[in-house]
């Protein structure tokens, strides 16, 4: 190698050595990877910025799209009410999680269905009383396996099919081709989660459910036209929450408290519950409840559906409406913004929400217009304390959502269109047909994800080009004694440990030319090798830094680091034995 490859692989190493020991964000360091790479000319400004066209990073932005579509439109919570009911144990729960997040993870990008799934799973936990930290990890590990069924199924497997497309010139891989090595790993992992996983994770739950949260006093209706008509409190769903309860029902001017489980529910019913903000901002989300209306003015705000968010203000001393009731002080035609609730002094406030009149210093739960948060922060009237941003879902749109899903899943199944055409078109189909706003659709594009996969391209490219690919793929040759099968047992196995201390899509990019290397120089079958990358480097349980799901869920479900080691380690051993078994059982290794 001349000082080219040297320099590439010292970059190499001193990406590997500040994603684990620092705190440094990863598209920052690919970024300047790349960087180095452009300016030392071992790479053209074509080749040093070629992933930011790759066909693998545009369909991963797609699908954010598209997955933000099936959350925005109230998919997900149609899928939370009709599957998830109410099991009987902790091994029931997790069983019925993993139906709908393996499946649909299958085909969304398992990083927004875990984003998606967090708060709904979380407010489901504590109503069937069962530590959210039973199930966030089998949340996760049920969303990676899932991830491993098809090639949109995670951005990891996207982009190594991209980057192989890239080097080989080759036309890729077909949605489904993975589901032969992904399948029976994910029907193991499942089977191996529902035995030991009850007793293995922890009961870390909350002693106290509303214990140091601001509890609210939140007013709503039952939609004259919504499917609640008719219904049972039980029924509804509504009776048995943790951290917010049913206080009293207001009809035809008199008040039903304590309202029995039995009570059947009717169209204008004003319903007044207690709880914090985030079991109401899940409460609000149910098909079939409306803001209460308290000025007798159209309940919903003149603006559009999909633009409205809840915000959290403290009303000023110097507001101008304090002293007068809600009501009175026609907050919604004043505001642009819907009094949803109201807290005092950390309490809620008793009596009907309309005539509350309101005192400084009162926390109020809104629903408004983006333009109010943009004017509170220079009036005098509240202060603004959280933006929760939490827009109403569009429940009307569910069944367009999910139909726009599979129309893509099977153009693109059935080798109509390719991937990327296909997530395209469901991207626009979502705002075209108002699944989604822009503004959601715009949030939804995890940026720092997209460009440290852009940015990691430069790296691959460079491990090519400057002949480090084909020095590291000798060695790997030497040391398997030209075993095919020793070699395809050390490529899992270098993916997996370098998954685990730096994120998946970095460590199947590096290892990406390396591979292919090794196949081209022993004359091998380079596909069994491809999804040996893709499984390894997303089937990475041991820790939460290795994927992004298991990052997500470490807060939500209040885990420790050991808590991962200890259900991991042995997940990441199962899921390399079975797809090592199967690669080498369905697949000549050999070409010719």
């Amino acid at each position: 190698m001349d000082w080219s490859g040297w320099f590439s692989l010292f970059l190499v190493f001193a990406v590997l050595a500040t994603l684990i020991f620092t705190r440094v964000h990863a598209y920052l360091v690919m970024m300047a990877a790349l960087t180095l790479l452009s300016v030392s000319g071992i790479l053209t400004p074509i080749e040093a910025l070629s992933g930011f066209s790759n066909s693998g990073l545009i369909t991963v932005a797609a699908m954010f799209v598209v997955a933000t579509g099936i959350h925005a439109s109230g998919g997900i919570d149609m899928l939370v009410k009709h599957v998830l009911g109410r099991p009987k144990g902790t091994r029931s729960a997790m069983l019925r999680v993993f139906a709908p997040v393996v499946a649909l993870s299958g085909y969304l990008n398992n990083t927004p269905v875990v984003a998606t799934m967090i708060p709904a799973l979380n407010a489901w936990a504590k109503r069937i009383d069962i530590a959210p930290s039973k199930l966030m990890i089998p949340l996760s590990y049920g969303a990676i396996l899932g991830g491993t069924l098809t090639l949109i199924g995670t951005s990891t497997n996207l982009v190594v099919n991209g980057q192989y497309q890239a080097i080989t010139g080759n036309e890729g891989f077909s949605l489904f081709s993975i589901a032969a090595v992904g399948l029976p790993a994910a029907l193991v992992g499942v089977a191996f989660m529902l035995i030991f996983f009850p007793r293995w994770l922890p009961d870390r739950r909350e002693k106290t459910p509303f214990g140091n949260l601001r509890e609210f006093t939140l007013e709503v209706a039952i939609d004259g036209n919504g499917p609640l008509v008719g219904q049972t409190v039980e029924d509804a769903g509504l009776r048995g929450l943790r951290r917010v309860y049913l206080v009293e029902i207001e009809r035809d001017n008199h008040v039903i408290t304590p309202v029995r489980s039995e009570e059947k529910l009717r169209g204008g019913d004003r319903l007044v519950f207690a709880g914090d903000t985030e079991a109401i901002s899940d409460l609000l989300r149910m098909r079939g409840i409306v803001p209460s209306d308290h000025d007798h003015e159209e309940a919903a705000l003149e603006t559009g559906f999909e633009e409205r968010r809840l915000v959290e203000v403290v009303v000023s001393p110097h507001c101008e409406v304090v002293g007068t009731s809600i009501r009175d002080a026609q907050f919604r035609k004043r505001y642009g913004a819907a009094v949803l609730a109201v807290a005092r002094q950390g309490e809620r406030v008793s009596g009907n929400l309309g005539s509350t009149k309101l005192m400084a210093g009162d926390t109020l739960l809104l629903e408004a217009r983006p333009g109010f948060v943009l004017r509170q922060r220079y009036s005098k009237d509240f202060l603004l304390i959280n933006d929760l941003e939490a827009e109403s879902p569009r429940h009307e749109k569910g069944l367009t959502a999910w139909l726009i899903l599979i129309a893509i899943v099977l153009a693109a199944g059935s080798g109509l269109i390719s991937m990327l055409n296909a997530s395209l078109l469901g991207a626009g189909a979502m705002l075209i047909t108002r699944c989604c706003s822009v503004n959601q659709a715009q949030k939804s594009l995890d940026l720092p994800v997209l460009i440290t996969i852009a940015a990691s391209f430069a790296l691959g490219v460079a491990l090519q080009k400057t002949g480090v690919a084909a020095v590291l793929a000798e060695g790997v040759i030497s040391l398997s004694y030209g075993h095919p099968w020793l070699m395809l047992i050390l490529v899992y196995l270098c993916v997996s440990l370098l998954t685990e201390m730096v994120t998946n899509n970095a460590a199947a990019i590096i290892m990406v030319p390396i591979v292919l290397q090794i196949t081209a120089s022993a004359g091998l079958n380079p596909e069994p090798f491809m999804f040996a990358v893709m499984m390894a480097a997303s089937a990475s349980f041991a820790t939460p830094l290795g994927y992004q799901t298991n990052l997500m869920v470490y807060g939500p479900g209040g885990y420790r680091f050991s808590d991962y080691l200890k259900v991991g380690i042995p997940m990441n051993l199962l899921v390399g034995t079975v797809t090592i078994i199967i690669l080498l059982t369905n697949w000549n290794l050999v070409l010719g």
